[in-house]
């Protein structure tokens, strides 16, 4: 596998998830259109699913119990929600704020149309909470995370767990960068080329997102415990608990 597949195995989800901001910050609907299909073209539902379900086994899911109310945030087209389903869990919620992805969804979880600054959840109703890429969207940094985080600490039952897995600043991400800039390897890999439409649709957020690591570790650990963090292959993979 090259360098760019191996990235290419993370997450990119969807850029409508971008909350509400300043009126120039906002996306148009053509952009958020566009993010929209290059994000379908970027992978295969069948291949989000395994890559969900790999990434939720490295982090001990199989330990987790089964009636586990489990919410997915940014859950976009429901992939994730599926790779929940397919390990068993029963208990399963998805939240974006995309009516068009949520749309594609087919499956027993229930999903909301909201925006993940104020979730549709009681104080202290959920097991878990998951985010696979979403937070680097968010239109007002930092208090549009910091918001996110204090719902999500609302939302948990004591000694709840919040994880994330989003982009991050690592030297193999600058790599593949780097490639995506190259109008070869766009012309000779579909994939490389809707990562890189995805990126550029969305690099104002993304770029404030990947030079602040230390506030965001900070607004993790004032938010939640820290159990798990690893950087590698260009992500963050974060587990906290409430």
């Amino acid at each position: 596998m090259g360098l760019a597949n191996l990235y290419l195995a993370t997450t990119m989800p969807c850029y409508s998830h971008i909350s509400a901001g300043p009126r120039s910050s906002i996306p148009s609907a053509s952009d958020i259109a566009d993010w929209e299909n290059a994000y379908r073209n970027f992978e295969t539902p069948a291949q989000e699913v395994r890559k969900f379900m790999r990434r939720l086994r490295m982090l001990g899911v199989r330990e987790w119990p089964h009636d586990s109310k489990i919410v997915e945030l940014f859950c976009g087209r429901g992939n994730g929600l599926v790779a929940l389903e397919r390990l068993a869990f029963k208990n399963i919620i998805g939240v974006d704020i995309s009516p068009r992805l949520l749309s594609e969804y087919y499956g027993r979880a229930r999903c909301f149309v909201a925006d993940c600054r104020q979730l549709p959840f009681a104080n202290r109703t959920q097991d878990v909470v998951i985010v696979q890429g979403g937070l680097h969207h968010l239109a007002q940094f930092p208090e549009d995370l910091e918001l996110v985080l204090s719902e999500v600490q609302r939302v948990l039952v004591e000694k709840g767990m919040f994880v994330v897995i989003e982009p991050w600043q690592t030297p193999f991400l600058g790599v593949v960068h780097a490639i995506c800039q190259l109008r070869l390897a766009r012309l000779l890999s579909p994939r490389v080329s809707a990562l890189w439409r995805m990126i550029e649709l969305e690099r104002p957020t993304y770029e404030i997102w990947l030079k602040h690591p230390k506030t965001i570790m900070s607004l993790f650990a004032r938010y939640f415990r820290p159990q798990f963090r690893r950087t590698a292959w260009g992500k963050l993979t974060f587990v906290g608990t409430s």
